[in-house]
């Protein structure tokens, strides 16, 4: 974790290229899409973003949808693709909830660029910060008065090309039986080393931060962002004596599929290939890491307590054991 502060200029953070106005802030903005309840709060962080003379760069389809309703300057930047964000964007703010943030991977790339999420979702553990504190947000980012938490990923390999040239996650891979199909058998190797033969509808290698996403949903446990570590989780296992369990992240695992059906889904986030069981795939731990901006006043546990509701005494609505 690399923290930030306005008064420690030696820790300003960058990723302007060399011939970029520096005095000029630029913040790429993405959404998948544009909810009229969240109108309000998208027009007052266009208003934050000018008041400061910060210039934002927006996700082209957004921006399109936005148009009709937002009264835009003549000339609007835009982006489309990852290459549109090379040496300019000092930020990526996500608008929408955990899928959306997860998205702006494909666009980060190893670029560095910190993203931030502003919550107009439902649970919001990676996009955790509130619509209301969108004022907060800005002056922070200006202020260089918050900080960078690093967020390992995971990559894919496979013996054929899948999923373009973002071969990588920040929560998850998946192997996952197609449609209605009966379980799957995935035999699962620790660098090379056979681990186990997991009977399934499916399995699941997740990140610390995925630890709190779908693995979390399958009984896995939450591990901390620091922690150097994958998770594999089996989803609706045969055996019942079969357990998650927590490995370091230096290791390549490795699977070999079987199943009554030739097909079968794997997965990176939210992104999905359909594949036959003669692909041969393996995961590790990716050479870069995603950084995401955390504002001072909060923290992993403070996440944890909030999202989760540790400590509320459900008899007394508000109340705290």
């Amino acid at each position: 974790m690399l923290t930030l502060d306005a008064r420690n200029p030696i820790c300003k953070h960058s990723v302007l290229s060399p011939g970029i106005d520096r005095n000029i802030m630029h913040i790429a903005l993405y959404s998948r899409g544009f909810n009229k309840e969240d109108l309000d709060d998208i027009k007052l962080l266009l208003d934050e973003l000018g008041k400061q003379e910060i210039t934002p760069v927006i996700y082209e389809p957004f921006f399109r949808e936005l148009k009709p309703h937002v009264q835009f300057p003549a000339e609007v930047d835009t982006f489309s693709k990852s290459a549109d964000l090379d040496g300019k964007i000092e930020f990526l703010i996500s608008l929408g909830g955990d899928g959306t943030l997860l998205d702006t991977v494909c666009f980060i790339k190893d670029k560095g660029i910190p993203v931030l999420g502003i919550n107009f979702g439902r649970l919001g553990f990676l996009a955790s910060i509130g619509r209301e504190e969108i004022h907060e947000v800005v002056e922070s980012l200006v202020d260089r008065n918050y900080s960078l938490d690093r967020r390992s990923l995971i990559h894919l390999d496979a013996s054929i090309p899948l999923f373009d040239d973002v071969p990588y996650a920040l929560n998850e891979f998946t192997i996952h039986k197609k449609d209605t199909s009966a379980m799957v058998k995935i035999h699962t190797y620790l660098n090379g080393e056979f681990l186990n033969t997991y009977w399934a509808d499916g399995l699941i290698v997740s990140t610390p931060t995925g630890s709190t996403g779908y693995s979390l949903s399958c009984g896995g446990p939450i591990v901390f962002p620091e922690a150097s570590s994958f998770v594999i989780t089996p989803v609706a296992p045969h055996n019942l004596n079969v357990r998650p369990i927590i490995i370091p992240d230096d290791q390549v695992i490795s699977f070999e599929v079987e199943g009554r059906s030739d097909q079968f889904i794997c997965t990176l986030d939210s992104r999905m290939e359909i594949i036959d069981n003669t692909v041969q795939l393996a995961v590790k731990k990716e050479s870069f890491e995603m950084n995401l901006v955390r504002l001072n006043d909060s923290n992993f546990l403070h996440t944890l307590r909030n999202k989760l509701l540790w400590g509320i005494d459900t008899r007394n609505p508000g109340g705290r054991r």
